[in-house]
């Protein structure tokens, strides 16, 4: 009997055993999105896209289907009661971008889903956590809402409205829908219902003004409830296109949601009151100076009794001109970190300076010593020293006004800087390094990548410029500075685009910034240089093209095809308009407007080059317009317009024998001005012939020696241009020996006086936290790391691995999130061995082309036939080459 009884022990055992073995090496399923975001809550549309991320141990693990649920509540969630949509099991690999085709959706309504899929072995994972999402308000008619402002004669500064009323507890979902002209934050019952600052993301007033929707449900009381919204102006300024004198505006809508059935809570109206907080905000044309907050108006919370204490006036009603209202489909800004000054000296009697350790963009906090009612702080900011090492006072500042309470704080609302020192000034007493709070802020975009190398030059020059698009990434798009003009240049953007889609998840990003193209667009199909477009702003065509190369890199890198489907018929409009300043087949300069103005080619180049050179500026300019033709074939082809894919690759054609037969000396062997762009930018899209581009590469080669004395020396459009083509050509050593200069011009001639961001100029004028020269930042994954997409599998789908070996260089470790999950490319070389460490993501494939002569191959412990080229499917791979 014991031995029966010891026996099933046993097999009880071995059966656990055997079951959490098998379920290790099933699929794990997480990382929901919609529409690529986590849980929205207002949605633009009703037919959205899901996507999920796939995890396992397992090497060659594969999705070979899936079955997606959809409810209108989590209730129904469930294969039996899925009201919405219940795919079934679907054969397929496809885990992102899987396109609704359920009921129909409706506006103000919400929905549930979950996904399970099925691995090579027919093995079923357990369903993933539910995910959510809210349908927005899609009509003009969704709305009951009135836009209100304060009611006063002066104009209004950074008012707060209140509205009391009751509610009733039910199981239904409260969702708070606020469309601010302006900056809003709102709080509920004394409470903050979002961690969300600087909301929402930028727009152009006159076209568009876009809705953040919150869940408020968790923050009602049953029966009566106070909400108060508060409002600053940020870019809604009299002058700016749309804006109504008078402002911020707002209005808002309560809807109580389930499923797809809501009701109205309540709207903003005229019995809603207001009064002004006692902030205030400089931010116009190069005048984003900062806040002026007087301490005697805070409130010492915002709960009910303390709102109760103040006086409260009526609001007016507003009529607003016509624009397109949507929801804001781009991520939240959100405070990212948080850290105290590392050093603190004083500056005469009263004044006291501060160095936070790196330039950033964000908001200061302060508590102050005690302060006498009245008592005046000012508080200044700058990015740099002068040359006298001397803080560089009058630049951007904030005043607090002290009320003589106990425990006063400074914070930033509306307003934010972009600075690494500080200096507060008419206190007698310094605060203390742990009083003064630095917090970056920027867009909460996902994914995550790194870089580092057995170089420490190289590691600086990456983390600088990874910092750099940290600080510019804030509002829902790219801003060439954050503190002189935050505005989102196409140049900048086309500059940068490569670099930032390399290393962050930035597809929402792009599906914002480009409404803004899309709505700036004029009537004749010009372009401005900025969008959104406040005012005139210089650039050229680079600037203007950005609305096709950055779409078609935003589909390469993320395998989004919306933007191509949406602002195709923009982007050929567009190229009407170049057509008609191209008379002769050549773009030639096109007319200042009032909302464009320059004529530019390359732009922010090292002294000595001349930028303003017109057979630069034409062979820059049609070698880029060459670019958008190639770029555009492909994207005619993809979305299945074969005329226009004809049209655009003899357009194509036509135009690169164009710049072949005006820009080139034969006898020179060089184009245009000699530069390194006006050299390297025929090359790249193809305009120079086979047979000419070793002797225009010694051209080069020469040149840079010679001339730029081994020096990157191009600004920037040059500077994603150059990386671009080193990259394609497998020019490691070229630009590797320019990347280590440490004169002037370059990254290191930065770093060394002191550089956490990289500059607007290569001699340090003017902003030193800029996206002039960012576009270096995809080399360290594409030529060291080897990781390079597949235009005709995007998205990293397929991708090639192909490091770009430096002899200085012994190991590199690069790593990124794909939109198929965690990708990892190590190396290391030593004298007789050549080693790799590849992490390859579930539903990704990837062909590896190893660098190195090899005589064998070992492949995580197995000799390979393969000693050049290697097919890897999901998993982790350790690789020796001898």
């Amino acid at each position: 009997m014991k031995i029966v009884f010891y026996r099933q022990i046993y097999l009880f055992i071995y059966m656990l055993l055997m079951l959490s073995c098998s379920q290790q090496k099933f699929l794990q399923v997480g990382q929901l999105k919609c529409e690529a975001l986590i849980n929205p809550l207002g949605i633009d549309n009703t037919t959205p896209h899901f996507s999920w991320i796939l995890t396992s141990p397992n090497l060659g693990e594969e999705q070979t289907a899936y079955q997606l649920l959809v409810a209108s509540s989590e209730v129904l969630l469930s294969e039996d009661k899925a009201d919405l949509w219940n795919t079934g099991k679907v054969k397929s690999d496809q885990s992102i971008w899987v396109h609704y085709q359920g009921k129909p959706l409706v506006s103000k309504s919400m929905a549930y889903w979950k996904v399970r899929v099925w691995d090579s072995k027919g093995n079923v994972t357990d369903w993933s956590e539910p995910a959510f999402f809210a349908v927005g308000l899609l009509e003009s008619d969704d709305w009951k809402a009135q836009y209100i402002g304060i009611d006063e004669l002066e104009e209004p500064k950074s008012p707060q409205f209140r509205k009391t009323f009751s509610w009733t507890q039910s199981d239904e979902k409260v969702l708070l829908h606020v469309n601010s002209l302006g900056y809003h934050e709102v709080y509920l019952n004394g409470k903050p219902v979002s961690d969300a600052v600087l909301t929402p993301a930028v727009s152009q007033f006159n076209k568009r003004s876009l809705v953040v929707t919150y869940d408020v449900t968790d923050f009602l009381n049953e029966g009566d409830n106070d909400l108060l919204v508060w409002l600053g102006k940020g870019w809604y300024h009299d002058g700016i296109p749309g804006v109504v004198k008078g402002g911020p505006f707002f209005r808002a809508q309560l809807e109580s949601v389930k499923g797809r059935n809501s009701s109205t809570i309540l709207i903003t109206d005229q019995s809603w009151v207001a009064r002004e907080s006692g902030y205030q905000s400089t931010w116009r044309m190069h005048q984003l100076g900062g806040e002026i907050i007087d301490g005697s108006c805070l409130l010492s919370d915002l709960t009910t009794s303390s709102l109760d204490q103040v006086d409260w006036y009526k609001v007016k009603m507003v009529k607003v001109p016509s624009h397109s209202v949507t929801p804001q489909m781009v991520e939240l800004n959100r405070i990212q970190k948080e850290w105290h000054p590392k050093t603190a000296v004083a500056s005469g009697d009263t004044a006291w300076i501060f160095d936070m350790g790196t330039n950033f963009t964000g908001w200061t906090k302060i508590k102050f010593p005690p302060l006498k009612t009245g008592q005046r702080i000012r508080i200044s900011y700058c990015d740099f020293l002068d040359s006298n090492n001397q803080f560089r006072d009058g630049v951007y500042e904030d005043y607090y006004i002290a009320s003589g309470r106990e425990d006063e704080v400074f914070t930033n609302k509306f307003n934010y800087h972009a600075y690494r020192y500080l200096k507060v000034s008419n206190l007698k007493e310094s605060p203390a390094l742990s009083d003064i709070t630095a917090c970056l802020i920027h867009t909460d975009y996902t994914g995550k990548s790194s870089f580092a190398c057995s170089d420490k030059d190289l590691n600086l020059i990456h983390n600088m410029i990874h910092h750099t698009l940290e600080c510019l990434m804030i509002g829902g798009d790219m801003v060439d500075c954050p503190h002189v003009e935050r505005l989102g240049y196409g140049g900048d953007g086309n500059a940068s685009t490569l670099t930032g889609q390399t290393m962050f998840n930035l597809a929402p990003t792009y599906m914002n910034w480009m409404l803004s193209w899309g709505d700036c667009m004029r009537e004749d199909g010009s372009l401005p240089h900025t969008a959104p477009n406040p005012f005139s702003a210089g650039g050229g065509p680079y600037w203007c093209g950005f609305i096709i190369t950055a779409s078609w890199q935003t589909y390469i890198n993320y395998g989004d095809t919306r933007l191509l489907d949406r602002y195709y018929p923009n982007m050929k409009q567009w190229l009407e308009y170049v057509q008609l300043h191209s008379p002769n087949g050549l773009l030639q300069k096109w007319p200042n407007t009032t909302y464009r103005n320059w004529y530019l080619g390359d732009w922010a180049t090292p002294i000595g080059i001349d930028q303003t050179d017109s057979l630069s500026i034409n062979i820059v300019n049609n070698c880029f317009i060459a670019i958008c033709y190639h770029t555009m074939a492909k994207i005619a082809d993809l979305l299945g317009e074969n005329n226009d894919k004809r049209i655009y690759t003899n357009k194509y054609e036509t135009l690169i024998r164009q710049i072949q037969e005006t820009f080139y000396d034969p006898e020179a062997k060089t184009y245009s001005t000699g530069t390194q762009i006006d050299l390297i930018y025929p090359m790249l899209c193809g305009a120079t012939p086979d047979n000419l581009v070793s002797e225009v590469k010694n051209t080069l080669y020469q040149v840079t020696a010679e001339r730029f004395k081994g020096h990157l020396s191009t600004g920037l459009v040059g500077v994603p241009i150059i990386t671009e083509w080193v990259t394609k050509n497998n020019q490691v050593d070229f630009m590797y020996g320019m990347l280590k200069k440490r004169e002037y011009p370059g990254y290191l001639y930065m770093i060394d006086r002191g550089a956490t961001t990289t500059w607007e100029h290569w001699d340090g004028q003017r902003s030193h936290i800029h996206n002039c020269y960012n576009g270096i930042g995809s080399w360290f994954y594409q030529a060291l790391g080897g990781i390079i997409p597949d235009e005709s599998q995007p998205g990293y789908k397929h991708f090639i691995i192909c490091p770009q070996l430096v002899n200085d260089i012994s190991w590199v470790r690069v790593s990124k999130d794909t939109p198929y999950g965690f990708l990892k490319v190590c190396w290391e070389k030593k004298p007789d061995v050549y080693t790799m460490d590849v992490n390859i993501p579930i539903g990704s494939k990837a062909t590896l082309i190893i660098p190195v002569e090899a005589q064998s191959v070992f492949v995580n412990g197995n000799e390979s036939v393969e000693k050049k080229k290697l097919f890897l499917s999901s998993g982790h791979y350790q690789i020796q080459c001898k």
